[in-house]
């Protein structure tokens, strides 16, 4: 039995369609949207083999393309909200300090844990392996994120986009060390790729907007996004942190007083570029919300249940999310204080991750390493902050119904008299 044109677009829709509805439903409740369309992909893969249908074998290919563009998106889009104010600097130093050292550290901890437990795991195979099981999900928070207050939520927007940015940093560090053997470069040649990296991120975003705010076609935004994602698939033929090229392009055109000064501030046509800029955040939203949707919704259809019944792999994966928290709670306790729900419970891993795998190459991939370890940290660590979030939202809602049924009690005024005066 196979699917017709129209069958597709039904589906297609019918996704989209749940999903805005998923995205209510999350507004209120606080159960990410993303766990329920990775359970509506679930549904549908078991709707498929009940009616003998099987899913592409380009199916892999299509769940990393959309993860990519994804990416892009997700960070664009988190960029484009990032005020670099002096009040700002201090918080968004915090939060990348905390997603480098929380890196860092669950990285080498379940990179011990897998060398430990899974048979033919050397070290670097295993940091290679840790990796993307320590990167935080922006695709996953920042959505979830926006009924928690101001400073939260900045906090979580700020430390998952920072996580994501250095995480895949590491991780082709890692890939280059180990591909380049010998004749590796070392953190000398890593830093020079990074510094190269941003002085081309700078370059080419002073040159599009002032390119793109003199072009009157009503199609530029989706032209724009085209030069950014060409920009980023050609930066990584390079070898170059391609990543750092959206996020500060989104930072520039967020921060326009602040980057063009001087001489440089009268090329810019401030209305024009405004403009531009507020076109391209409700296009990058939109097509972040389309592009998520149907990622989470593919990597549901692709799961096989059947990895998560083996005891190693529940073993294996409660010691790594055991580390997550652990270090997430010392960190956390260090740099903010007692205050810690739901932050602490807020670290689900996702998009990034699942596309990190697909790139883990070949020379390092371990057959003893089973895919439930993924799909088992994945799917627990959502749920772990969906029981937060709910959690916190009935705890801040008992809070303010016990302050509003609370009297507000006053007392007559009365002038002092002379005796009280002295």
């Amino acid at each position: 039995m196979e699917l017709a044109i129209y069958d597709y677009i039904i589906a297609s829709s019918a996704i989209l369609i749940l999903s805005f509805f998923f995205s209510e439903i999350a507004r209120r409740t606080n159960v990410p949207s993303v766990l329920m369309l990775i359970i509506l992909g679930i549904v549908l893969n078991f709707g498929l083999d009940a009616v003998g249908l099987t899913l592409p074998a380009s199916t892999q290919v299509i769940l990393k393309f959309l993860g990519t563009v994804g990416l892009i998106m997700i960070v664009l889009e988190a960029a484009l909200e990032l005020e670099l104010k002096p009040e700002k600097y201090l918080p968004i130093l915090k939060a990348m300090v905390i997603a480098l050292i929380g890196l860092l550290a669950s990285t080498w901890v379940a990179a011990l844990i897998l060398h430990q437990f899974i048979e033919g795991m050397d070290m670097s195979s295993a940091w290679l392996y840790a990796t993307p099981l320590s990167i935080l999900s922006s695709a996953i928070i920042i959505p979830s994120v926006a009924g928690l207050n101001e400073v939260k939520k900045e906090f979580h927007i700020y430390e998952s986009t920072f996580s994501d940015i250095m995480g895949i940093m590491l991780f082709y560090f890692l890939t280059g060390q180990l591909e380049a053997g010998d004749h590796s470069s070392g953190l000398t040649g890593f830093a020079g790729n990074v510094v190269l990296t941003i002085a081309i991120s700078f370059v080419a975003s002073y040159l599009i907007v002032l390119i793109f705010q003199n072009i009157k076609s009503h199609t530029k935004l989706f032209l724009l996004i085209s030069v950014l994602i060409l920009l980023y698939a050609v930066g990584k033929k390079m070898h170059l942190s391609s990543l750092i090229i959206i996020l500060v392009f989104g930072l520039l055109i967020a921060n326009m007083r602040l980057f063009f000064r001087g001489p440089l501030a009268r090329l810019l046509d401030l209305r024009k570029a405004k403009q531009i800029y507020e076109g391209l955040h409700v296009i990058t939203m939109e097509t972040a919300f389309v592009v998520r949707t149907f990622f989470f919704v593919v990597f549901g259809l692709t799961i096989s249940l059947a990895t998560l019944a083996s005891v190693q792999v529940a073993l294996v994966s409660l010691l790594i999310i055991g580390s997550i928290y652990v270090i997430r709670y010392v960190i956390l306790r260090i740099f903010i204080g007692e205050d810690l729900l739901p932050q602490l419970y807020i670290a689900p891993r996702g998009l990034i991750t699942i596309l990190l795998f697909f790139d883990i190459p070949v020379v390092a991939q371990v057959e003893g390493f089973e895919a439930g370890i993924l799909l088992f940290i994945i799917i627990a660590t959502s749920i772990i902050m969906t029981v937060a979030m709910v959690a916190d939202k009935r705890r801040t809602g008992k809070a303010m119904r016990q302050a509003q049924d609370l009297p507000v009690g006053y007392e007559r005024w009365k002038a002092p008299t002379v005796s009280e005066v002295e």
